[in-house]
Parts: structure tokens; C-alpha cells; sequence
């Protein structure tokens, strides 16, 4: 199966299940758009070698996130529009892509071969993923359903 079309059935099933089960007078619920891999460094113009390994310093300006990427982000967006129970969306695909520095394979002790492109382990990444959360959670609590 296609992963793009796995993940858009994945997210409209979600999108149901939200629908059908969540109480909005209750429950707050949040989506985490898609997080960037870092897979291509063609993406942030870096021709000479192919992943993020060695990136020591965040990006200056946004790489173009390739094919997938794009086509997720806009899954996502599309999901999210057509749902009508309230949805917080935390939009972190931007703002993630930037730091190509940040994942846990150049700073481990050497024992973990390859590049994990899927985790973040320096401090600012999933640090600003929980300020977007919390920013949303004051607005939301602070105005009425």
C-alpha cells in the first residue's frame, strides 16, 4: 500500500472517530502535523552529502521539504478542514524542518550505527512542540466553546 494513502486512510479514520466519540465540551484534542526526517540533504540545497549526519547548526532558511512531505502536510490540512468538531492543529513541519541539527544519531556514544532521522533529541525541537501546546491550551481555556 501506498505510505501517503495508508496515511490519509489512517487520519480519516481519526478524523471519524473524533466526530463520533470525542465531547468537545469535555475534551481538547490536538493533532501533531508531520515531523520532517531529514532524509535528502538536496532538500536544504546541501548537494555533497546525503542526510542530516554532521549538521551541527539549524538551518537559516527553509529547505524545500520534497514530494512527501509536501503531500502530508497538505493530508493533513485537508482532514483537519473537513472535520467539524474543534481540532487543534499544532503545525510543527515548518519550524522542525529548520533544525536538521537535532537528531540523536551525531551526538550518541557511538554505539548505535546509522542515522535515526525520526527523533529529536536536542533540546528545542519537541521543547517548542510543548509551547505550541501549551500557547493552545491558554487561548482555548480562555474562550468560550
Amino acid at each position: 500500500m501506498d505510505r501517503l494513502f495508508a496515511f490519509e486512510k489512517a487520519l480519516n479514520t481519526w478524523a471519524r472517530w473524533v466526530e463520533e466519540q470525542v465531547d468537545p465540551m469535555t475534551t481538547k484534542v490536538f493533532f501533531l502535523g508531520p515531523s520532517p526526517t531529514h532524509f535528502n540533504a538536496s532538500h536544504w540545497g546541501n548537494n555533497e552529502k546525503g542526510d542530516c549526519k554532521d549538521e551541527m547548526q539549524p538551518l537559516l532558511e527553509q529547505p524545500n521539504p520534497g514530494d512527501d512531505a509536501d503531500l502530508a502536510k497538505t493530508t493533513v490540512e485537508r482532514v483537519w478542514r473537513s472535520m467539524s468538531k474543534p481540532v487543534g492543529l499544532l503545525n510543527v513541519t515548518g519550524l522542525s524542518s529548520l533544525r536538521n541539527d537535532a537528531h540523536p544519531s551525531l551526538y550518541s556514544s557511538g554505539a548505535h550505527r546509522g542515522m535515526d532521522r525520526s527523533h529529536w533529541c536536542v533540546s528545542g525541537v519537541p521543547d517548542t512542540w510543548n509551547h505550541l501546546l501549551y500557547a493552545e491550551l491558554m487561548v482555548r481555556s480562555n474562550t468560550p466553546t
